[in-house]
């Protein structure tokens, strides 16, 4: 009987991965953001809808999946990103922690919709970083549900916005492109070497200091230090191992869905549509204010400062001529400020 339980539920884990590979691929081909962790999302939440009985995620597979990432994210940091905010530093850094106090007021909120407490309606608003806070977003005692919802939703609607903005208010234009600021790429097999060791070394690390998050802060932290000592120039994650990871968070999160849980969500969207709304007008205003206080260019500023989207965002700084090298640098900054401060201010709002 045992046998033919887990034969069962490993079928069930097949026919719902294969949904959200299909699913995923359908949203990369129409240009979704994330496309494997919707994918996931998706096919998660209709399996959860469908069917009474319940998926479990393996811990082992939520652990490595929220390492991978934290390897992704921790690969962005360069020294030629810390380089391009240098000249700036203070105007950057009181400008993404303003970005960070207005995400927390947009969060609170948030609360005035029944349902929703102040971690989730907190982390639900977080200007960037919506993979990383959406992987630890249980961890963080919020509603993993809601916040993977309403950072994608703020992420979409920026994909759809910021290129009729760039060119309409601040003049983008794509004559003067320039080259992609990426760096060289590595081989496959360093990559996915780089990869397992900065997982491996990141998750013992992790453990051993009792870090928050250790599943992720640990390898990210690990990937970044690698990446500031030069050590292996140009290596990131595998995209096959990147999208896989998501896929797996987006599974996590789709099915712990109920018909409760979604109508939570369905009754948050008029109000926190509107929070994201002012939350974008709000970072484009300090996108002006960097731009007086810094000299900077203000479509680049706009840029730099606009919450979320970061592919997207470099895409369009790469094919209209602003600096990509800074506008990248500002958003990597906000990103691991956002993460690497989420522990405390899970913690400040747990006891206000």
């Amino acid at each position: 009987m045992g046998g033919r339980g887990r034969r069962a539920e490993l079928l069930d884990w097949v026919v719902v991965s294969a949904g959200a590979v299909v699913v995923g691929l359908v949203l990369e081909a129409i240009g979704v953001p994330s496309p494997a962790l919707f994918g996931g999302l998706v096919a998660g939440l209709a399996r959860a809808l469908a069917l009474p009985t319940r998926l479990v995620l393996p811990r082992a597979a939520s652990t490595l999946s929220q390492a991978v990432i934290g390897v992704a994210i921790g690969a962005l940091l360069q020294v030629r990103t810390l380089a391009a905010v240098a000249e700036h530093w203070l105007p950057v850094l009181l400008v993404v922690l303003g970005t960070l106090v207005l995400s927390l007021a947009a969060g609170q909120l948030l609360r005035l919709q029944p349902g929703i407490s102040p971690v989730t309606g907190a982390f639900s608003m977080i200007a960037g970083g919506a993979s990383g806070i959406t992987v630890v977003a249980n961890e963080l005692g919020a509603d993993e549900r809601m916040v993977a919802v309403l950072q994608y939703l703020r992420v979409l609607l920026i994909v759809v916005l910021m290129p009729v903005v760039a060119t309409t208010v601040y003049g983008a234009s794509s004559a003067d492109a320039q080259p992609s600021v990426a760096g060289p790429d590595a081989a496959w097999p360093v990559d996915a070497l780089f990869t397992a060791g900065c997982v491996a070394v990141g998750l013992a690390a992790g453990r051993l200091s009792r870090v928050p998050l250790a599943s992720l802060l640990g390898p990210l932290i690990v990937a970044a230090a690698v990446d500031l000592g030069g050590l292996i120039p140009g290596v990131e994650v595998p995209g096959a191992l990147q999208s896989a990871a998501f896929l797996v968070i987006g599974l996590q999160v789709g099915i712990t869905f109920t018909v409760q849980s979604l109508r939570t969500v369905g009754r948050a969207l008029p109000l926190a549509m509107t929070l994201i709304a002012v939350l974008v007008v709000a970072s484009g205003g300090l996108g002006m204010v960097l731009s007086a206080t810094a000299g900077i260019r203000p479509l680049d500023a706009y840029l730099a400062t606009t919450p979320g989207g970061m592919n997207a965002v470099l895409a369009t700084a790469t094919g209209s001529g602003a600096d990509a090298t800074f506008v990248l640098a500002v958003q990597v900054l906000r990103l691991f400020v956002m993460l690497l401060s989420a522990p405390l201010v899970a913690r400040w709002l747990k006891r206000v």
